[in-house]
């Protein structure tokens, strides 16, 4: 069997809302772009990558020629092809690898009429447990903004209620330390026996980590993700604070995973199948994780149905995953696969049983989501719509104010 064509879709699908975080915001849609690779045999493999829009469709073609012919059961001969180490350093392929990765599995899948999780070694779970996944956001049709504790509270109310999750993770970085406190604590106090996490991605300094952190330290924390940047800012903070401590900004491939183990920063890896260049990287490094007694949880960078089912696959198949993974999911509108968004059932999500990913592309919402994207364009992800002119910076000291209400044009 060999790769005769590679073709690559880029879609905007809406979000309930304008979701924002600590270096700029997601603007009222996910830019994402969906790929297919087609076998002479006529199997047609799915993968997705986030954002890129013209330039990662042209980024997919620029592959064809590498791979044309290349048999999709040669993994570990398709991640030398696209993503050498040493070439790496100067044309990083790492995404482009993943989306391919989840293809060419999808593809063996289906030509074997078996899940992807058979493929990596057997399902252990049939479901996977996922959190809130809350964001302070801009209000939207139908949608009422998320700024205080009582709105965040009310929001995370109703998605328990609809969703069933009993797992809260706060997305943070946005307003200043103080108000984010109260926020995660109102949560606290409103779903005593569900658990915690707080992320603000990396944009707090070593000082007010610190503070966080160690006022948290009487709630039911699974862990604090991220609380300062960089390794060496982690360590400080985690022997500091009685709080386990995640990342999934700084433990992204092996090489600092491998500093991880000989001195600890982080308790618990968030794998993500996009940014370690595959669901397979993330099952060895799971398998190190388990080794040397690190948590291990999954990652969301902002997935349509595709790479929310390379998630389940690889949710499947981990004995050490003990933490409720993290999705976007159910921020999101509406989905381009068949049937429409994965249900959640008392906050999990099944494992796909059909071969390959067990997911199928539907034509006519790609079409239509490709043509919203050729309306509408990409947004700079590193940019916040409601503060014309700002950026953030590591660590951040210009944050958002907490008692003003604004609307953004999108």
């Amino acid at each position: 069997m060999k790769i005769v064509d590679i073709r690559a879709t880029t879609v905007a699908v809406p979000l309930e809302a304008p979701l924002r975080h600590s270096n700029g915001a997601h603007w009222g849609r996910f830019v994402r772009t969906l790929v297919e690779v087609e076998t002479d045999e006529g199997f047609v493999g799915l993968g997705e990558m986030g954002g890129g829009g013209e330039s990662a469709e042209a980024a997919f073609r620029a592959l064809l020629p590498y791979l044309k012919g290349h048999d999709p059961f040669q993994l570990e001969a398709l991640r030398f092809k696209i993503a050498n180490p040493t070439a790496s350093l100067y044309n990083n392929r790492t995404q482009l690898l993943a989306a391919i990765e989840f293809a060419c599995l999808d593809v063996i899948g289906q030509r074997l009429g078996v899940p992807v999780c058979d493929l990596l070694g057997g399902r252990i779970r049939d479901e996977v447990p996922f959190a809130s996944y809350l964001f302070f956001r801009y209000a939207a049709e139908g949608h009422p903004e998320i700024r205080t504790p009582d709105q965040l509270v009310e929001h995370a109310r109703d998605l328990r209620q609809a969703h069933g999750f009993t797992v809260h993770k706060l997305k943070g970085g946005v307003f200043p330390p103080d108000h984010e406190l109260e926020c995660y604590r109102a949560l606290a106090d409103a779903f005593p026996g569900d658990r915690l996490r707080y992320d603000p991605n990396a944009v707090l300094s070593l000082a007010e980590g610190l503070r966080f952190g160690r006022a948290i330290e009487d709630l039911n924390n699974d862990y604090l993700e991220d609380p300062v940047w960089g390794l060496e800012g982690l360590r400080a903070v985690r022997e500091q604070v009685r709080v386990p401590l995640a990342t999934n900004t700084v433990v992204v491939n092996f090489e600092q995973l491998a500093s991880n183990v000989l001195r600890r920063a982080a308790d618990v890896v968030l794998l993500d199948t996009t940014f370690w260049g595959g669901i397979r990287p993330c099952v060895k490094a799971a398998g190190v994780c388990e080794t040397f007694q690190l948590g291990i949880a999954v990652h969301s960078s902002g997935e349509l149905g595709v790479q929310l089912a390379t998630m389940l696959h690889l949710g499947a198949v981990l004995p050490n995953l003990t933490y409720a993974a993290d999705a976007h999911y159910h921020q999101l509108q509406d989905d381009v696969i068949e049937g429409g968004p994965l249900p959640y059932e008392r906050g999990a999500i099944a494992v796909p049983t059909a071969p390959g990913l067990g997911v199928r592309l539907d034509k006519d919402k790609v079409a239509r989501y490709a043509e919203l994207y050729r309306e509408l364009g990409g947004y700079p992800y590193d940019r916040d719509p409601g503060r014309p002119g700002w950026y953030a910076q590591v660590p951040n000291e210009r944050f958002a104010d907490p008692t003003v209400s604004r609307e953004v044009p999108l």
